[in-house]
Parts: structure tokens; C-alpha cells; sequence
């Protein structure tokens, strides 16, 4: 078992490594479009290793996690546009927001038993509830949107003309949420969640608290998201209700790890790597049909939960790792 252990640490080192140079060489012969194209993969990378905490270490599938997303992005960008604080200081302060509107909502469906499909509906209403009012309220600028307006390079504003830099703090975003997801992974707490993804009957019967380390997975989740959303705002210096709040983009947060694989602490890197070029193709080949990449998603999603329900890090793992280990073994 600790020759294992000690296997999985070194090839998560191995993997982080290669992942932080291969990000590092790309950065100074990329040119604009590539940056883009790399900073949305690796920002929803970002996004679905925050969801994966909730749905794949626990086993309560969001469908709603573009709420967090949408709170912190609106909240940091209020509190800059109308009274000139900081984003930097409005991005703690949107996932605060976020992490106590994670536990009214978790506390109401936990405590009330819904679970599965349920859950996942209840979260997509939330958020949607959200949308309608983010379109019709006046601080939000309704249907609008708001403009952020560009005053120039500052470090302070959290605005840059280079998007080298929004490549190196997104970069530094996914080492981190890489970071929190291989210590809850291997701490007391992770193996609480996996035990409630697992068989949550029994885990509770085992007297771990499935309420309350439910409630702290969603905390923690929609506290990341929260922080991912404003740095989407601040890049994109443009908000409006359909993206922050949308189905689309809630769908967008949760395909990368289903891809890459659910519970695993690189799975969502992986998949929004893959998903990358497939996304920009699918936008650029179908620019005049508004949302129609989503249906190459959902097709995608489809064939990735029949042919790999493990993702490909689970696929990788059985068909690679296993064989090579069993063959060391003779």
C-alpha cells in the first residue's frame, strides 16, 4: 500500500511539473490568439476542479455552479465600477457572498434529503433565479450588462495590457486549486467525502456527519468558484446576466471534469486541455448560431459518460498504470 501511495505522489509530481513547463515554454512564442485560447482553457480548468471538489469527492452534482461564478464576478465588479475598491479586495469579498449563499442553499436541499438528479435541479433553479433577477435589477445594469471600464495597466486595478500576465495568474490560480485538492484528497476531510460519495447511508452510519461535510464540500466549492469569477470579470471587462448566470456556462464548468475525470485531482486540467481546441473550432465553425457549440458539448459529455466514465485520467489509469504495475509484479 505505501509503495502505492508513494507512486501516486510521484506521478502527480511528474504531472504538475510537465504541466507548469509546458505552460511556461508556451508563454513567450504564443501570440494573442493562443494566450486567449490557453487562458479560457486553463480559467475552466480552474472552474472545474472547484466543482469537482463538491461533485466529484462528495457526489452532489451542481448544475448550478455558474451562480458562485456569476456572484463573485458581479460583486467584485459593483464594488470597483461604483465605488473604485480594489478587485483584489471585491474578489474575497464575492466569494464570502458566495460561500454563505452555498450554505442557505445547501442547508435547505441537505437538510431536506435531496440528493442526485434532485440536487442538480435545485442548483440550476437557484441559479437561474439569479439570472432573472441579475436582468432585471438596476445595480447589475438589468439586461445590459456592465462595462468595466479599462484605466489602464495596474496591478492595483487587476488590469493589464499584456495577457501574459492574465496567463500567469490563472496559471498560479490552477497550482493552487491543485494544491487544495491533493491535501483534501489525502487528509481525514477527503476521506469523509469520498465515504459520503461512496455510500452515504453508510458513512453516516459509521458516524461521520454527512450534513455538515456536505455543507462544507459546497462551501469550499462555491468559495473557489467565486475567486475564478472575478478574474473572468477583469479579463473580460464585460458582464452580463446570460453569461454569468446562463445554463451554458454552467455546463461549461462541469464538462472539463466529466472529461478529464471526476474525483481526480488533474482531471479537469486534462479536459479542459482536450476540450480546448474543440471548443474554439466548434465556435468559429458555428459563429452565426448563437450557443449551438453547446449541442458539440453535450455530444461530447454524452460519449464521455457511455465510453469513458471514468474520464480519461480513469481510463489512463486502468489501461496504462494497471498494466505496467502487473507486469513489474512478474
Amino acid at each position: 500500500m505505501r509503495n502505492v501511495l508513494t507512486l501516486n505522489h510521484r506521478i502527480l509530481a511528474k504531472i504538475v511539473a510537465f504541466f507548469l513547463l509546458v505552460v511556461f515554454l508556451v508563454l513567450p512564442v504564443a501570440n494573442p490568439v493562443y494566450l486567449h485560447i490557453l487562458i479560457m482553457a486553463l480559467l475552466y480548468a480552474y472552474l472545474g476542479s472547484c466543482w469537482n471538489i463538491l461533485s466529484g469527492y462528495t457526489g452532489q452534482f451542481s448544475f448550478g455552479h455558474t451562480l458562485f461564478f456569476g456572484v463573485g464576478a458581479y460583486v467584485s465588479t459593483i464594488l470597483f465600477v461604483k465605488l473604485g475598491i480594489s478587485p483584489w479586495l471585491g474578489m474575497w469579498l464575492g466569494a464570502l457572498l458566495s460561500m454563505v449563499i452555498s450554505l442557505f442553499i445547501g442547508f435547505l436541499c441537505f437538510r431536506y434529503g435531496l440528493k442526485g438528479p434532485f440536487f442538480a435541479l435545485a442548483t440550476l433553479a437557484f441559479a437561474e433565479m439569479f439570472r432573472i433577477g441579475a436582468n432585471n435589477l438596476d445595480i447589475t445594469n438589468k439586461a445590459s450588462g456592465i462595462l468595466i471600464p479599462m484605466t489602464g495597466t495596474s496591478i492595483t486595478t487587476f488590469q493589464f495590457h499584456e495577457k501574459g500576465v492574465y496567463y500567469g495568474i490563472i496559471i498560479v490560480f490552477n497550482v493552487i486549486i491543485i494544491l487544495i485538492t491533493f491535501f483534501i484528497q489525502r487528509s481525514r476531510l477527503g476521506d469523509y467525502f469520498e465515504a459520503i460519495r461512496e455510500d452515504e447511508e453508510a458513512a453516516q452510519s459509521l458516524g461521520i456527519d454527512t450534513f455538515k461535510y456536505k455543507l462544507v464540500a459546497l462551501a469550499i466549492s462555491a468559495f473557489l468558484t467565486a475567486l475564478g469569477g472575478t478574474f473572468y470579470a477583469q479579463y473580460s471587462l464585460y458582464l452580463d446576466p446570460h453569461i454569468c448566470f446562463g445554463v451554458g456556462n454552467s455546463i461549461e464548468i462541469l464538462i472539463r471534469p466529466i472529461l478529464g475525470g471526476i474525483g481526480t485531482i488533474l482531471g479537469p486540467v486534462i479536459g479542459a486541455l482536450c476540450l480546448a481546441p474543440v471548443s474554439e473550432f466548434a465556435r468559429e465553425v458555428l459563429r452565426g448560431w448563437s450557443g449551438a457549440y453547446l449541442i458539440i458539448f453535450g455530444v461530447i459529455l454524452v460519449v464521455a459518460i457511455l465510453f469513458l466514465p471514468d474520464g480519461i485520467v480513469g481510463f489512463v489509469k486502468k489501461h496504462f498504470f494497471q498494466i505496467k504495475m502487473e507486469g513489474e509484479g512478474r
